[in-house]
């Protein structure tokens, strides 16, 4: 039978083994906690960033800068049209981030109670008449696009590049029947590149990344098809404290830099 110092000690050793537990981090701020974020604000864990498709080279950019910034951190990324994503979205798709090409996009996930809060405009994109390197067929305004044998590619009208180049086509009295219309700015650039289209209405942006394949003619009816782009940390963000911080840094002057060398606008 032990005598009661004998318990007195092991009370007193055993409070002392629960103390030391604890100060190795075993509450909520612990590594096993679904926390992404510690006690100091570090933030780690996978992002995902459903983004349009015109923010590829950017956000490819910004999500290395931001990785490199908050080690930890992974940041994967869907591109493609803000219209696809958004369906995705409201269709229950894991994602943290949503950065649509238009206010319109991102207004059915923000109506459909998938936005965590107010969504941010952070750039604003312009279309230019995308051309092959060289402009072959002597293309200079919105109307030369209707000349008898040219073939154009624009996006499809739920898509913001085909909303925008509806917009843009009407302000300037033109009728366009395109070739073919894509779900996406990258895919209407594309039939440029692979010469299977004379010209494409995409986004300033993108002919500057496929500024060795294809140039940008500037036209002035793009001025009244400006679009807006806004960001949002979605509700259900698997790693919300990430995704915060993600979008922090797209807002941030060191994010900013990128965008602007992309061709972006300040809204």
């Amino acid at each position: 039978m032990s005598t009661p110092w004998v318990r007195t000690a092991l009370a007193g050793l055993t409070a002392l083994a629960v103390a030391g537990l604890a100060g190795c981090g075993g509450g909520s701020g612990s590594a096993n906690s679904p926390s992404s974020a510690s006690a100091g604000g570090k933030v780690t864990g996978k992002v995902t960033v459903f983004a349009a498709a015109s923010l590829t080279e950017s956000f490819t950019r910004i999500g290395r800068d931001f990785q490199a910034a908050h080690p930890g951190t992974k940041v994967t990324f869907s591109f493609a049209g803000s219209s696809d994503l958004a369906t995705q979205i409201n269709q229950g798709a894991p994602a943290d981030v949503f950065a649509s090409a238009a206010p319109a996009n991102m207004k059915t996930v923000t109506d459909a109670g998938n936005g965590a809060g107010k969504p941010t405009t952070f750039v604003q994109n312009q279309l230019v008449i995308a051309v092959p390197k060289g402009n072959p067929k002597g293309i200079r305004r919105l109307s030369d696009l209707t000349r008898k044998g040219t073939k154009v590619a624009l996006c499809a009208e739920q898509v913001p590049c085909g909303a925008a180049a509806k917009k843009a086509l009407s302000s300037a009295g033109v009728k366009l029947r395109p070739v073919t219309q894509e779900q996406d700015v990258k895919a209407a650039l594309s039939k440029v590149t692979l010469g299977e289209v004379d010209a494409a209405l995409v986004y300033r942006t993108d002919t500057r990344s496929a500024a060795k394949d294809v140039q940008g003619i500037e036209f002035p009816e793009s001025k009244n098809a400006i679009n807006d782009y806004p960001i949002v940390v979605l509700k259900d963000a698997p790693n919300r404290a990430a995704a915060k911080a993600f979008v922090d840094y797209v807002l941030s002057a060191k994010g900013k830099a990128v965008l602007t060398r992309a061709g972006f606008q300040a809204p």
